[in-house]
């Protein structure tokens, strides 16, 4: 089978229980499933280090307002 762009792949991922829960809380907001709000962030993530070269933004080592370790 060729592999096609548009193909949607399957990934684990494990992320910390606070951290899933601050995920699914912005996703609700957002209207989005949990995997949708994970797909879009990454996609910014990607969209914004081919703008500017960076992965993240320079306030990247602000404190957070929550404690997601």
């Amino acid at each position: 089978m060729a592999n096609n762009e548009n193909e949607k792949k399957q990934i684990p991922l494990r992320v910390s229980a606070k951290l899933y829960n601050a995920i699914a809380q912005w996703a609700e907001d957002d209207f989005r499933s949990i995997n949708g709000q994970i797909e879009y962030l990454l996609t910014e993530c990607v969209k914004q280090r081919k703008k500017n070269g960076k992965y993240v933004s320079d306030e990247i080592d602000a404190p957070l307002e929550i404690d997601i370790q």
